[in-house]
């Protein structure tokens, strides 16, 4: 039905705002709160308020239905409110209503509505309630719209049957009103079925218990790229009564708009085009990651004459540090479980990022043990504040979940550390970091050994074999040609028994529990990707080394060269290269889950076994060839000879333990908690892995192995980090 098609001639006097000059009484309007199901009982009991053209207000409350009644007000539009506090004490909304920085004036409505659920599967609205010929007009409204405070509220969608926007205007004219009417504009004599949107929220699902998952890996992988976006606020600065987030992709946009209204957002990168959707849950509107309010009327701090000390949500929830020296930026959001910090990795055309990465010195990590990379100390040292500060004002013990890739890795895992030996609280902190460069010497590993830290590398990536130990040698060797033959390998080979090596000092290490991603060939074109933890160096010293050969000029000591060939290797990139395993690996636990199989097959510990086998025979062959070289010249001081000798030993070692880790993963079963962590046995799973499986592109059979093709590569040059 039209809106307005029950209007007569009396009610088009009103809406062109030209009032009687005797109001008469004598006049009614009732209407009834429904859910998207047609269902009244949601709002049963809920107190309402009802202010006509004159300025005089009427008290009331819904009946069983849902249904509200005014009788013998002035004739003349009227606006109904539903904006009572909540009061009936559940923690989730006490706690925010009474928290020391930004309290949510949460109302009785707000909760109803977030306890409804969406009758469309997209979180659209629908188009025939079965509520709708139940009255004289038919609205579809949204909480906002009943309340006087929304700027905490999810922004308005698209919808079928507007309300009548001119009742409101009209009675901004009435010569009786001395305050801006608020709420819903109703016109008298006829009955209103109200359509109220559920306030529900999707949050992407993380596990919050110790270990490692496959959820975990996939989901903070795409938070990771995530941080790759401006945060997307309009406007950007210096807001003035309220903010919108109309760019897409944008943190703001992701948490704020999409996710917010319940939309399943997947674009993580402008120049993505396939899609890779978070596993969602659906939540009650409080219970997502929050986007925090902006409300000068309600908050202080948002106050516009505070100029450069004014806080709107992208200064409390995005840290962009491009004035600021070090170009870090990186974004932070919670909910009631969960603090979630994403760092942005670099960027290949910001010459900053390229001189923080190769800014190797080694300098002493005040917050703990032993000393770190200079260039990504300096990055912690530029966010900290701005986490502590967000920490001050939202943290409640909350499990804290930090992620970031490349350079951003680096940042993390020193600010990971820093908050686990904070003096100030207990953190529980989890970091997953992606293609991440060594960021401390062996003590700094030492001490950061009770660090959860699961570090993911893909292939081929270079970058996690930097900065290598010789980064931070003596000068005096920098000056005896040494390195020039280092960055003149041949194979490679000189490059990873010398990375071997330490040179003054202690050298650069990895700390936490490396997970390789090992594409296979299996044959007949089909390929696969194995993650798997070697416990041998070659592997990563191998992706530089191939890295060190495609280099054109042999000028690698110049190394802002060598770090920007080295970030735009293929597999270092998060949307074609990190995302797509994660999202393998995720399909194949699952699937092997279901079938009680294991996590690789025979053909791939097959394939597996003949590369380490390949890798080992090559060192082999290499030692032989460095012992005739100093049984040759022995009467020489060749230490440096004797160490790589040592060190090919040992690595040869390594490789034989590796092949026995190979074999045993071939047995290897995967539990329900080994996917999903703590949420295996959550209710809400099910519910999710449904709405996660509607979506082709999730219901692709990996053949508890196969690698997806190659989706959303990306434009060299565009964010890779």
């Amino acid at each position: 039905m039209a809106n307005d098609e029950h209007l007569d001639d009396a009610d088009n006097v009103f809406l062109s705002s030209e009032l009687l000059a005797c109001p008469q009484r004598g006049h009614w309007v009732s209407f009834q709160l429904v859910d998207e199901q047609g269902d009244g009982a949601a709002y049963a009991g809920l107190s309402f308020e009802l202010l006509d053209c004159t300025g005089q207000r009427y008290q009331g409350q819904l009946d069983a239905d849902g249904i509200g009644r005014v009788d013998d007000f002035f004739r003349g539009p009227a606006t109904v409110l539903l904006d009572k506090p909540y009061q009936s004490g559940e923690k989730l909304y006490t706690d925010l209503m009474s928290r020391p920085s930004y309290p949510l004036p949460i109302t009785e409505l707000q909760v109803r509505a977030e306890k409804t659920r969406f009758a469309q599967a997209d979180a659209s609205r629908t188009r025939d309630n079965p509520a709708r010929s139940r009255g004289d007009a038919f609205y579809q409204v949204e909480v906002r719209e009943l309340v006087r405070h929304a700027a905490h509220l999810p922004p308005a969608v698209a919808r079928h049957y507007p309300p009548e926007s001119g009742v409101i205007a009209a009675m901004r004219t009435a010569p009786y009103l001395h305050e801006e009417p608020v709420g819903l504009g109703l016109l008298p004599n006829r009955h209103y079925v109200l359509e109220v949107r559920p306030l529900r929220a999707l949050r992407p699902m993380l596990s919050t218990a110790s270990g490692f998952c496959a959820l975990n890996l996939y989901q903070l992988a795409l938070m990771a790229a995530m941080s790759y976006n401006p945060f997307g606020q309009e406007p950007a600065s210096r807001p003035v009564d309220q903010v919108s987030f109309p760019l897409d992709p944008s943190v703001g946009h992701f948490f704020a708009t999409a996710l917010g209204n319940g939309v399943e957002a997947w674009r993580v990168d402008p120049a993505q085009s396939s899609r890779y959707y978070p596993l969602y849950e659906d939540v009650a509107y409080s219970r997502r990651f929050e986007i925090l309010p902006f409300d000068p009327s309600l908050y202080a701090e948002n106050d516009p004459d505070l100029g450069a000390e004014q806080e709107h949500p992208a200064r409390l929830h995005f840290f962009d540090d491009a004035d600021g020296g070090t170009h870090t930026q990186a974004f932070i959001t919670h909910h009631d479980d969960v603090v979630l910090i994403s760092v942005r990795g670099t960027e290949v055309d910001s010459k900053e990022d390229i001189l923080r990465d190769i800014d190797a010195r080694q300098v002493a990590f005040r917050e703990g043990e032993g000393k770190v990379h200079r260039g990504f100390y300096g990055g912690y040292l530029a966010i900290e504040s701005f986490i502590l500060k967000y920490f001050q004002k939202f943290y409640n013990g909350q499990k804290v979940v930090i992620c970031g890739h490349s350079l951003g890795g680096a940042i993390a895992q020193l600010l990971a550390e820093a908050l686990r030996r904070s003096r100030d609280e207990t953190y529980s902190v989890q970091l997953y970091t992606y293609g991440a460069p060594r960021a401390g010497d062996a003590d700094f590993v030492r001490g950061a050994a009770a660090l959860e830290h699961y570090r993911i590398v893909s292939h081929n990536d270079p970058v996690p074999s930097l900065p290598a130990p010789w980064m931070n040698v003596k000068p005096r060797w920098l000056g005896t040609g040494g390195l020039l033959a280092v960055f003149n390998p041949v194979g490679g080979a000189v490059l990873f028994t010398i990375g071997l090596l330490r040179f003054g000092g202690e050298p650069y290490q990895h700390q936490g529990q490396l997970l390789h991603f090992t594409p296979l060939d299996l044959g007949q074109g089909q390929q696969s990707s194995v993650l798997w933890e070697p416990g041998c160096d070659l592997i990563e010293q191998n992706a530089c080394s191939r890295a060190l050969r495609l280099n054109r000029n042999n000028d690698l000591p110049v190394r802002a060269g060598f770090i920007n060939q080295l970030l735009q290797a293929a597999d270092h990139f998060m949307v074609a290269g990190y995302i797509p395993h994660t999202w393998a690996t995720l399909r194949r636990w699952q699937q092997t889950e279901e079938r009680g199989g294991t996590l690789v097959t025979e053909r791939e510990l097959e394939v597996l076994s003949g590369y380490l086998a390949q890798n080992r025979q090559a060192m082999s062959d290499l030692y032989q060839t460095y012992r005739q070289q100093w049984t040759g010249r022995r009467t020489q001081d060749d230490s440096a000879l004797e160490l790589a000798m040592s060190a090919l030993r040992a690595e040869m070692r390594k490789l034989d333990e590796t092949q026995q880790r190979v074999t045993r993963l071939h047995y290897r079963q995967v539990s329900l908690v080994d996917v999903y962590g703590n949420l295996s046995a959550e209710s809400g799973l099910s519910e999710a892995l449904v709405r996660w499986q509607a979506h082709d592109e999730n219901q692709a059979q990996v053949q508890l192995a196969q690698l997806p093709s190659a989706r959303g590569r990306i434009e060299q040059g565009a964010l890779v980090g």
